[in-house]
């Protein structure tokens, strides 16, 4: 299952503290994202190469890191300047044109900020609606899918989601 960045951000705080557990928890998920994020920009025999440059800058940098800010935009900037590099790298040996990979990389922040967002609209609700919301609506898993990972009935997944929604549509029309 995905760490959100909530959870990433309090398992590197505990990690700042000295708990080898949570930060080997910490370097697993964030392991996944990077897989992520590099799966969509490099050729897929140079990501594991990348992933572990990046965890060892995440390593290197971890006390830099401040759990009052978000922890995804701290990972993603760190993975941005890893990947920069090996585009830096490719370059000089004429692997890859470095335009169309920059033009993705804009299309990702802009992914990590909507999260963000939508991170912060979702807790404005009661967390059933919220798991329910990203469960189906986020996830794409079916309504099913969703009851079983819950443990509520599918109905009431249901009512979750539109009271989830019809929720956030308000918070939405109070901002503007």
């Amino acid at each position: 299952m995905r760490a959100d960045g909530v959870t990433l951000g309090r398992l590197m705080a505990e990690a700042q503290r000295g708990d080898r557990r949570a930060y080997a928890q910490l370097l697993q998920e964030c392991a996944g994202w990077l897989k992520r994020f590099y799966g969509r920009r490099v050729p897929p025999c140079q990501i594991d190469d990348l992933i572990q440059e990046t965890l060892m800058s995440v390593h290197g940098k971890r006390a830099t890191y401040d759990p009052a800010r978000p922890f995804l935009p701290w990972l993603a900037a760190i993975a941005r300047y890893r990947w920069v590099d090996q585009l830096r790298r490719s370059y000089r040996r004429n692997e890859v044109e470095i335009d169309s990979d920059m033009a993705a990389l804009q299309d990702d922040e802009a992914d990590v900020v909507a999260r963000m967002s939508l991170d912060g609209l979702l807790a404005h609700l009661p967390p059933a609606q919220a798991r329910a919301i990203e469960l189906v609506k986020i996830e794409g898993l079916s309504i099913a899918e969703a009851s079983r990972a819950t443990g509520q009935s599918e109905p009431l997944v249901k009512v979750n989601i539109h009271r989830g929604l019809r929720k956030l549509s308000l918070i939405v029309e109070q901002m503007d």
